[in-house]
């Protein structure tokens, strides 16, 4: 381990597990790829971790991460509360774009990061995640996305919806390159995120338990009148139903994407 990991493998502080509440040290989460050893539930990973479980070592080259403070409607407080999630989570926006090597097969990657305004897609997310896809469809680049979100940010107004059409016309013109995009989906990804790139991937996979839906279960409850399984917009629930095309543990994600992109390696123009 190296970075982000090695740090915290080294670390004496505690974090609350998001489910249980219980505290656990922030080298067991580490060692448990951030799973609660008390209640086994799937904590979020940092961005920044999460490329250093995934990547071959040291090959993370960080793209677009330009520091831009984008405030298009003056919503009130918008500036604060972006600040705010800068110095919670480290990072000037909501999602992490770069190339990396996974199994020695060079990639696009994005991620996105819960700690930052959950994740919502403003004009920045959406410029990073579209440039992305611009930049793989240029050297002939497969795209690997961690989705996570709560929706489209609203202090952008209509302009955080127009980022669902920004970022599928981008999808869709690296898919009519010929070249892969496969997503993941954690906990949780919903609204806007869901309903644009999050599924026009090739491969759809998600993570165990993960919230995967569009409006929220009450929302819909009230304007169907009815009562909807305990299970409803969980992966396992998508899986059941065709969104998804498999759960993957978050232990094994590593290996699934080096044999997938190894298996399409020729067809996409993957160069190991």
């Amino acid at each position: 381990m190296s970075g982000v990991l090695e740090t915290m493998l080294h670390s004496e502080k505690n974090a609350v597990c998001c489910k249980c509440k219980k505290s656990v040290s922030e080298a067991e989460l580490v060692k448990r790829y951030f799973i609660c050893p008390e209640c086994h539930a799937y904590d979020r990973i940092p961005p920044r971790a999460r490329i250093e479980y995934l990547t071959d070592k040291d090959s993370f080259n960080e793209l677009f991460c330009a520091d831009i403070d984008a405030d298009p409607i003056s919503f009130p407080g918008y500036a604060e509360k972006k600040a705010a999630s800068r110095k919670k989570s480290g990072e000037t926006e909501a999602v992490l774009c770069g190339t990396a090597r996974i199994g020695g097969y060079e990639t696009c990657i994005f991620v996105m990061n819960s700690e930052f305004m959950m994740a919502s897609m403003g004009t920045v997310v959406g410029d990073r995640i579209a440039s992305l896809f611009e930049y793989a469809i240029k050297r002939k680049l497969p795209v690997i996305g961690y989705a996570a979100s709560g929706g489209a940010r609203m202090q952008e107004g209509v302009l955080s919806l127009m980022q669902m059409v920004k970022t599928s016309i981008a999808a869709k013109k690296h898919s009519d390159a010929g070249l892969l995009f496969i997503v993941c989906l954690t906990d949780p990804t919903m609204g806007g995120v869901t309903a644009s790139f999050a599924t026009l991937g090739d491969i759809i996979i998600a993570e165990p338990n993960a919230l995967i839906g569009f409006a929220g279960r009450r929302v819909i409850e009230q304007n169907t009148g009815g009562k909807l399984p305990e299970s409803f917009q969980s992966a396992e629930f998508q899986l059941e139903h065709g969104v998804i095309d498999g759960i993957v543990e978050r232990k094994d994600q590593r290996d699934y994407l080096t044999d997938v992109l190894s298996m399409h390696a020729e067809k996409w123009g993957v160069k190991a």
